[in-house]
């Protein structure tokens, strides 16, 4: 499940960007070492770490990593100069975080599995309320079950807005300006069809993006075709960028040395 989501990437956290509170956080982040487009490197690795520890990790390592984001989220606030009210420690916004996340796990797997649609294991979903938990969100908050979390995911739709300083970040993501050229050039026509299609409604239409029946049909079949390799692979290789930065995580915990 982990390592394919790579691909639902940006489509994720474009969806996250929506709610104000989260758009304006990154977009007026203070937090240089957090800025993907100056440190791609740097926000894929503690991203990653992220990810691995949440659901990988022991609860010891997980409270670790919460409170080194704690240290960064801390520079994370709304400032008279802000349009919109934001706290990177409100529970409200690290839960809507989280449900994104999940939807992409969701999403990625039924359509690798050629099921679009499909539902995870239900200790699968459990298990991801740590998306949440890792940072400030309370147990309590993560939906109850599938019925829950459907409720609450239509009722964050009704919160979302993409505002012209948002809009203009969200460009620059989807035009991939953190990437090297000539890979930025050569991947652009791919990253995009494959983000859009990530993209659930509303937020296609608030961003003015294209997409037909045909172009749905494309990407299922792209995605399927996909993920008949993706699941010939060994449990191992397809986790590989998680395992990998959870062994990282771990020597750096024992050295002493910053986790993000």
């Amino acid at each position: 499940m982990l390592g394919p989501v790579v691909l639902s990437a940006t489509a994720n956290v474009i969806m996250e960007l929506s709610w104000p509170g989260v758009g304006h956080g990154v977009a007026e982040s203070r937090v240089d070492s957090g800025d993907v487009m100056r440190h791609p490197l740097h926000r894929f690795r503690t991203t990653t770490a992220y990810l691995a520890v949440a659901l990988l990790g022991t609860d010891a390592e997980r409270a670790d990593y919460r409170r080194a984001v704690g240290r960064s989220h801390a520079h994370v606030h709304a400032t008279a100069e802000s349009p919109v009210d934001y706290d990177a420690f409100d529970p409200e916004l690290q839960r809507w975080v989280a449900m994104c996340l999940y939807r992409a796990f969701e999403d990625t797997w039924g359509l690798l599995a050629g099921e679009p649609g499909t539902r995870l294991p239900d200790a699968v979903y459990r298990q991801c309320a740590t998306l949440g938990t890792t940072l400030q969100m309370r147990p309590e908050q993560w939906p109850a079950d599938r019925a829950a979390f459907d409720d609450a995911w239509d009722d964050g739709l009704t919160h979302v807005r993409i505002d012209d300083a948002v809009a203009a970040y969200v460009a620059r993501l989807i035009d991939g300006e953190f990437l090297p050229e000539p890979l930025r050039g050569a991947s652009r026509a791919m990253r995009t069809f494959l983000t859009t299609g990530f993209l659930h409604e509303p937020f296609r239409s608030l961003l003015g993006l294209a997409w037909s029946p045909a172009d749905q049909e494309r990407f299922e079949t792209q995605l399927r075709r996909l993920g008949a390799v993706v699941h010939r692979l060994p449990g191992g290789l397809r986790r590989a960028p998680y395992s990998t930065a959870l062994a990282d995580l771990r020597v750096r915990r024992a050295l002493g040395r910053p986790l993000v």
